[in-house]
Parts: structure tokens; C-alpha cells; sequence
């Protein structure tokens, strides 16, 4: 898949991003997995200036509107931690059929490593109005509920419908946008 034309255009605004597993394998189908995704953005809440204002995890990808001073910095370093946490849990498993696609969907010009967790890019978009948050933020609580996985969104486990549904969530986001 070609590189993403999608660009980061102001680093300290909230963007709507996307992170999708290498060739749509279905990664986050256990707690384990998604909870390496969790205490990556605790870790970036606490350590930068990283602000997650809404998401969904499916079990393929996943759906964010976050900001941060350097939000492209951030978002690889996502990635990457997730990625070598996912790959040490799944060989910590012996989970050889996903370490086996892993390696086989990994793009040709990623010779330093021998697996590929995460596509290339986030097809991050700006969120320039209250009326597009709310729109992004609308789409992400969705998801699920459009895959008919859940009756209503704050049903899925894995987003930040449940915060803004006055329930108690799995990681702080902000909703004061």
C-alpha cells in the first residue's frame, strides 16, 4: 500500500486518526492485545502532552481523535511500542500462525525487521470545528454498532462511548473539546 498523502497540518490540534493491523488481521480479539494499546496511550497521557479525546478498538483497527504538541511524534511512538509489545505477547504464546502473517504481509522495503504489526500512515485529518468533532467522534462510537457487534455504542467495551454515556470507560479522555 502506498505512503498516506494525509498529513498532520497543525501538530497541536485534534486530529481524527486511523491504525489499522497489517493486511486487516484480527489482532485485538483478546484483552491482552488491546490492553498493550491502553497503557501505550496512558504512558503518552503521563509522559507528553498527549490528549485522547475519543476512540474505538476493533478487532483490526482502530479510530482516535487525539492531539498532542508533536502528534506525529506521538503516533509513532505508539506504534512502535505497540508493535514490539504485540510481537513479544504473540511469541510469548507461541501464537505461530500470526507471527507467520505478520512476516509475510510485511512490506518489502521493511528490512530491518522480520514482522510488520501496523500499516503505514494514520490518515490523519484535522478536526477544525466542534461541528466535525462531533462528527468523528459520532463515526468512531458507531463502528461497532454498524458491524452489529453492539445494539447501541456505549455497549462496546473498547470506546469511549461508554465516557461520553456517563459510564465509566477503560482509559481517561477528554471531553471538554
Amino acid at each position: 500500500m502506498p505512503r498516506s498523502r494525509y498529513k498532520i497540518t497543525d501538530a497541536q490540534a485534534p486530529h481524527f486518526l486511523t491504525a489499522t493491523v497489517n493486511n486487516w488481521l484480527p489482532l485485538f480479539t483478546r484483552p491482552e492485545t488491546v490492553q498493550i494499546l491502553l497503557d501505550s496511550w496512558r504512558y503518552l497521557q503521563q509522559e507528553s502532552d498527549f490528549t485522547l479525546y475519543g476512540y474505538v478498538i476493533l478487532e483490526n483497527h482502530l479510530h482516535m481523535v487525539a492531539a498532542s504538541s508533536d502528534l506525529g511524534r506521538d503516533i509513532q511512538r505508539f506504534k512502535s511500542w505497540t508493535a514490539r509489545e504485540i510481537l513479544l505477547l504473540l511469541q510469548k504464546r507461541r501464537s505461530q500462525r500470526m507471527l507467520e502473517l505478520l512476516a509475510l504481509f510485511k512490506r518489502r522495503h521493511k528490512t530491518a525487521s522480520t514482522y510488520q504489526v501496523w500499516e503505514e500512515g494514520s490518515h490523519p485529518q484535522l478536526i477544525e470545528s466542534e461541528a466535525v468533532m462531533r462528527q468523528k467522534l459520532e463515526y468512531i462510537h458507531q463502528n461497532p454498532v454498524k458491524r452489529g457487534y453492539v445494539e447501541l455504542p456505549e455497549h462496546w467495551r473498547y470506546s469511549s462511548a461508554r465516557d461520553y454515556h456517563g459510564l465509566e470507560g477503560l482509559i481517561e479522555v477528554d471531553r471538554a473539546w
